[in-house]
């Protein structure tokens, strides 16, 4: 499988570029590389589709943030980038208006009447809780959306009427001017790429031909899903133009944090607290984790940041992969009040450490005397 060269290097603009700045560079590709101006040359066909692909990506604001986060593998599942150019035609219905017909072909309505049009896509958010998002859930969303108006079939004329062919374009919806070499081909003004026009408006949508409805969609959350991840629900967006297909609609994942549990990516972090003795002589406990709770084992002499790692307590990895870890911080507590018996008994601890002093303190301490020994005889 070939791989695929970085989009801003098929355009030659900066990931900081503008909207225009990317959109002049694609024209300056699409007339170099026009099938027209190249007869029979694959290197130019292949290049145009290529420069297409780019500017399909880029010029989406959805496609460009997800491209700019995780490169050609982060565009899997939406469609892919540029799904929909299986030929040159297909570029030139998409982008022919943008572009216009440079050499005088391609680029019209092919068969004539309004040109199907793919919805625009919508985004949305959804908040979910730590647990849901490791175990995976679904949730109903309500959205509005523009959908095709029932009463009019989505034509925009009232019922009994119908559309008009466009007189200013003779129903072609586009209109072409001749300077010199080129042919530039521009949308129609009159029906606005249509080529048609509409008499008598229908009363609901008023010839807009879509009314906006409220409806439920169920949203899939997979198991170990991230903060900032999106899910594509394909065709659930605003409906489509004469029979195109409708949009899509983006979700934009939100795990809220928890009181117990920190997350990197698919590990977890849970910081335990332990007393002094737990620490000093070892002991048994039980800690939270996703599932519940589990039994584990401080060994004595533990240090205070100490980290106990529990494989395979973590996050479930949402492509597939093996699930992430638990790590359990211990954080020593120290007693800011003492009985009087415990007060007794650290006491006598002290003690014993001042007989029994590790070679760490003992070195310590040999140094403060040294210390002190060398200033007394500077004086």
């Amino acid at each position: 499988m070939a791989t695929k060269r970085d989009y801003y290097e098929v355009l030659s603009v900066e990931k900081t570029a503008s909207e225009d700045e990317i959109k002049r560079a694609y024209r300056k590709l699409a007339a170099k590389h026009h099938p027209d101006r190249n007869p029979g040359d694959e290197a130019a066909i292949a290049a145009f589709k290529e420069a297409a692909e780019a500017f399909d990506v880029l010029s989406n604001a959805d496609k460009k943030a997800r491209y700019d986060r995780f490169g050609h593998q982060g565009l899997e599942g939406m469609g892919g980038p540029g799904a929909g150019f299986g030929d040159v035609g297909d570029i030139m219905d998409a982008f022919g208006e943008m572009f216009g017909d440079f050499f005088g072909g391609g680029g019209g309505r092919r068969g004539g009447g309004p040109r199907a049009k793919r919805g625009n896509s919508l985004q949305t958010s959804l908040t979910l809780e730590l647990l849901d998002a490791a175990v995976g859930c679904s949730r109903d969303l309500e959205i509005d959306r523009h959908v095709s108006c029932v009463t009019c079939a989505g034509s925009g004329a009232k019922p009994g009427t119908k559309p008009q062919s466009c007189d200013y374009c003779g129903g072609r919806g586009q209109v072409v001017q001749s300077q010199g070499f080129f042919r530039m081909q521009t949308t129609c003004p009159a029906c606005r790429g249509q080529g048609q026009v509409v008499r008598d408006k229908c009363p609901d949508c008023r010839g807009s031909r879509f009314v906006v409805r409220s409806g439920k969609i169920t949203v899939k959350v997979p198991a170990g899903i991230d903060n900032g991840m999106q899910l594509c629900l394909r065709g659930e967006g605003e409906a489509g133009e004469n029979g195109g297909p409708a949009g899509d609609l983006y979700v934009e994942i939100h795990v809220k944090s928890h009181p117990l549990f920190e997350r990197e990516g698919k590990h977890l972090t849970c910081q335990v607290p332990i007393t002094f003795s737990q620490a000093a002589l070892g002991t048994e406990m039980d800690i939270p984790i996703l599932t519940g709770k589990h039994r584990i084992t401080v060994s004595p002499g533990t240090q205070p940041g100490e980290i106990l790692r529990l494989k395979g307590q973590g996050m479930p990895d949402p492509q597939g992969g093996s699930r992430g870890d638990l790590h359990v911080q211990f954080h020593v507590e120290v007693p800011k009040k003492l009985s009087k018996k415990q007060e007794e008994l650290l006491r006598q601890l002290a003690e014993l450490d001042d007989k029994q002093v590790s070679a760490h303190r003992k070195s310590f301490f040999e140094s403060v005397k040294e210390f002190f020994g060398t200033s007394e005889s500077a004086e």
